[in-house]
């Protein structure tokens, strides 16, 4: 019995493994042509370790391309992004989950049907609105948002919430504790593994985000890592070593988070229901 046990461990293994090679390799054939010089990209057969490698290109893009503004401004939203998603869902699905009032049911309905709505529907309207506002060419579409509660935020924290025996909540009511002092002292560090799963998602989303930028910005000095890559893309005398350094700088951002967050992340996910 434990030897086919062992047997059969020893073949999900591997298809795993392989699974995970198959899956790394776009990611190494884009750092490897950033790192070929010249006419090694269209050797023939490919070249699969650069030889010699050839770093110039990260230097020309991160500086010649701007590359190094681009980063910054992404940063700068992303970060204003995730504090806006985490304060704002925490505060409204607490109180989803809190409290009792007419029409939470439906309120609450609505608001998860609005999860099935694409975001090209909403695109067109909201260009106008924030055109009236003055929004253009600034990043107040992107960031305020942010601090408007999302309906995908607000259902991962309210799942956890739920799950927190309320007893909890009317012990700390009974010794003098106001709701914000409940949440704020209480159920926000309970809920660490949740919106960390949510602050990844959010990262993700605001970093790879391509279309907000496009619509709602014209300054070249004001666009985000994914803008640039897109232009530099659209650009057709381009070497393919730039576009490569380009990619690689937009994705390992992404990884590194990841990594970071990865125990939390996973936590919060099966914290809050969303597991398959």
């Amino acid at each position: 019995m434990s030897k086919r046990f062992s047997l059969k461990n020893g073949i999900i293994h591997i298809l795993l493994i392989l699974g995970g090679i198959v899956m790394l390799m776009p990611f190494y054939w884009m750092v490897a042509t950033s790192l070929k010089s010249g006419g090694n990209v269209t050797k023939v057969p490919p070249q699969w370790i650069p030889n010699p490698i050839d770093w110039s290109y990260y230097s020309t893009v991160w500086i010649k391309v701007d590359f190094a503004r681009y980063t910054f401004n992404s940063f700068f939203i992303v970060t204003l992004d995730v504090i806006g998603t985490l304060l704002s869902c925490a505060m409204v699905a607490f109180g989803l989950a809190m409290f009792n009032f007419k029409l939470k049911k439906t309120i609450y309905l609505a608001m998860l049907s609005t999860l099935m709505l694409p975001a090209q529907v909403t695109m067109i309207p909201g260009y106008f609105i924030w055109k009236s506002l003055g929004g253009l060419d600034t990043y107040m579409p992107l960031i305020v948002p942010s601090f408007l509660a999302g309906a995908f935020g607000i259902f991962l924290l309210h799942q956890f919430y739920k799950s927190v025996p309320r007893e909890l909540f009317e012990a700390a009511t009974i010794d003098g504790c106001g709701p914000w002092r409940v949440l704020w002292r209480i159920y926000f560090p309970l809920s660490r593994s949740a919106l960390s799963a949510l602050g990844v998602f959010t990262f993700m989303g605001a970093w790879s985000n391509t279309m907000g930028p496009l619509l709602y910005l014209h300054d070249k000095k004001m666009f985000t890592l994914p803008l640039g890559l897109l232009f530099l893309s659209n650009d057709t005398g381009v070497q393919p070593q730039l576009l490569m350094a380009g990619a690689v700088i937009v994705t390992i951002p992404v990884i590194i988070i990841f990594i970071i967050a990865q125990k939390q992340f996973v936590e919060g996910i099966a914290s809050t229901g969303l597991k398959g």
